[in-house]
């Protein structure tokens, strides 16, 4: 493992799986826990998390399936249970009571499965994955298919998951590792320094890769684009069969809860490039069965509605959109991200 950055140590955890993960600041400081998001891992925070605060306790675990925790299936049809029971089993060795939970994209859904199964200082869903899932839905939620079909690990591109099988550090193909993330996970204006792009490259290469980690199994369709999501590995857990946080608004008590969104993102978006409806209208895939049958997943249109239906039933919640971000506004605006972040804490 590459050199930290200063603050920043790291360690594991025997909790229901070993964890491996990052920590930074006082033993006894309030606890903020940095859940990163798919084909990534706890050092994608770390920036954040160096030098330490004299406030909070920063720790940023790897998720199953990621990184350098111990390898293990994810069973999508608990949609991300896996990762939310990971994290109470991680909480509950450290001692930590009430901590405040940041959840990355696919995270998203996983903190707010922990907030439904113990008590939390505070949500902060950094551009997470839509409450219907990722995928193959109408603006409401309902399932474009009875199958889900276009959704799941059917649907990932054969040539950048060997990519990634591969091991491919180079920039040479645009479904390199290193090309996707620079095309994706930020603003396309922003570039990491090379030697900081280098290490986040290694730690994407160190997914788990195959049918229980990334992209999981699938399951063939009569239904357009002939794919459905199967039942074990990341992007089925993630699609709209299993995955949903559209009940958050019954959550009782209710958390302050924090929306960050980049207004650039590729990935979770209203007209996503990643996500079948938009890349059958425009062409891309054939056979497209039309906006009645098949629309674009209007992903931040469905994030709001839930928001709203949430404060309606007495919680608080606040939106913050960063207009020159991507995916990930806490890496390509990290002072202005970790700013409004610690304020939102402090007042939670």
């Amino acid at each position: 493992m590459r050199e930290l950055l200063p603050g920043v140590e790291a360690g594991t955890v025997d909790a229901r799986i070993r964890i491996h993960h990052l920590t930074s600041g006082p033993a006894d400081g309030e606890p903020v826990v940095l859940v990163h998001g798919n084909l990534s891992t706890g050092r994608f925070f770390e920036h954040l998390m160096s030098p330490a605060s004299d406030r909070w306790r920063f720790l940023a675990p790897d998720m199953r399936g990621f990184g350098r925790t111990e390898p293990a299936p994810i069973d999508a049809t608990r949609g991300l249970g896996d990762w939310a029971d990971d994290l109470v089993s991680y909480l509950d060795t450290l001692g930590i009571e009430r901590p405040h939970l940041v959840g990355w994209s696919t995270a998203g859904a996983a903190i707010a499965l922990v907030a439904r199964q113990r008590p939390v200082a505070s949500l902060l869903f950094l551009d997470p994955v839509s409450p219907h899932g990722y995928g193959g839905t109408h603006p409401d939620g309902r399932p474009c298919f009875d199958d889900f079909a276009g959704s799941g690990a059917g649907v990932a591109n054969p040539q950048f998951v060997a990519k990634l099988r591969e091991g491919d550090r180079s920039g040479d193909d645009a479904l390199s590792p290193r090309n996707v993330m620079a095309g994706t996970y930020w603003s396309p204006d922003f570039r990491l320094p090379r030697e900081r792009e280098d290490l986040l490259v290694d730690e994407i290469l160190l997914s788990q890769i195959g049918d229980d980690g990334y992209p999981g199994d699938a399951t063939t369709s009569s239904n357009w684009p002939g794919a459905a999501p199967g039942t074990r590995g990341l992007l089925n857990a993630l699609s709209p069969k299993y995955c949903d946080w559209s009940w958050l608004p019954e959550l009782d008590p209710k958390p302050p809860v924090l929306w960050t969104h980049g207004t650039r993102d590729v990935v979770v978006a209203d007209g996503s490039m990643l996500e079948l409806g938009t890349l059958g209208q425009a062409g891309i895939v054939p056979g497209w069965p039309g906006a009645d049958v098949f629309p674009p997943q209007p992903m931040i249109s469905q994030i709001r509605a839930v928001l709203e239906r949430y404060e309606q039933a007495g919680g608080r919640a606040r939106t913050e959109m960063f207009a020159e971000s991507g995916h990930g506004p806490h890496v390509d605006a990290a002072p202005r991200w970790l700013e409004i972040a610690t304020e939102f804490w402090a007042s939670a």
